[in-house]
């Protein structure tokens, strides 16, 4: 067709369960798998991994107590995220034979991250970094510096003011987010805005190029005294988020505080 399309392509993996076929277990060794760097229970953002030990029996093993068993599982999220990279292979290699390769823009993007024992949960629904961190990239015909990588801060709803921006089309009034071109045109431009994330519960997140700042509300979720619930995690200098500065930071938490509850962080 010569008119402009849109192809969306969904892969289930590597969502549970984390099957795949013996070939990709065998390209990832599990003894090279480490241990989460942070697996202690969090002060407020610990769940009980309802959706990994509720669907799925594990033949009575726990990995909360079986080192053995979570390296199996860790190996098989490798293994099934593997597969999937070779599907998403198969989708390239189809559009180069279309001979439409250098017309097409391309996104490869995810939903979520997952926790492999990290804070003592397997699983999402928390607002820690590898739940909220996904893969993102993005391929554009005649970049100047294709295969850069860009260590800017972002949102998912950016993705749909950067492709309108890209196909020459105006987003609709009110759409979120920010064109991400500039970050095509120059990888190493620094972050325009800060992150925001939400769950279940009155749980809000707000993440910029250092901090993490966790607000938590509901019942339950207040410090002694009735003070609201908070973990501050300094990124730069604790990437695993294993030490909660909140009570020790009250500036840092009130000023990223007050840029969540604005609607447009500038």
């Amino acid at each position: 067709s010569e008119r402009p399309w849109f192809f969306a392509v969904g892969f289930f993996k590597p969502h549970l369960p984390f099957a795949a076929p013996k070939r990709w277990y065998e390209v990832q060794d599990p003894s090279a798998i480490p241990a989460p760097a942070v697996s202690d229970k969090p002060e407020f953002g610990w769940h009980a991994s309802g959706e990994f030990r509720g669907n799925y029996a594990h033949g009575g093993l726990d990995p909360a107590r079986d080192a053995a068993y979570a390296r199996q599982i860790r190996h098989a999220y490798a293994a099934a995220t593997s597969y999937v990279d070779a599907q998403v292979g198969r989708v390239l290699e189809a559009l180069e034979r279309s001979g439409l390769a250098d017309s097409t823009l391309v996104v490869v993007w995810s939903d979520h991250g997952f926790l492999l024992g990290e804070h003592a949960i397997w699983g999402k629904h928390c607002l820690y970094e590898q739940v909220l961190r996904s893969p993102l990239m993005i391929r554009v015909p005649g970049l100047a510096r294709p295969g850069a990588a860009c260590a800017a801060t972002v949102e998912s709803v950016d993705l749909y003011p950067t492709l309108a921006d890209l196909c020459g089309l105006p987003p609709p009034p009110g759409v979120d987010g920010r064109s991400l071109r500039p970050y095509l045109d120059d990888p190493a431009a620094p972050s325009a805005k800060p992150a925001r994330g939400f769950w279940s519960g009155g749980q809000q997140t707000l993440r910029d190029d250092r901090w993490r700042l966790i607000v938590y509300s509901g019942q339950g979720a207040a410090r002694a005294g009735g003070a609201p619930a908070a973990e501050l995690f300094d990124l730069l200098a604790d990437p695993h988020e294993g030490r909660n500065l909140a009570a020790s930071q009250p500036e840092v938490v009130a000023e990223l505080g007050r840029l969540l509850k604005t609607k447009e962080v500038e």
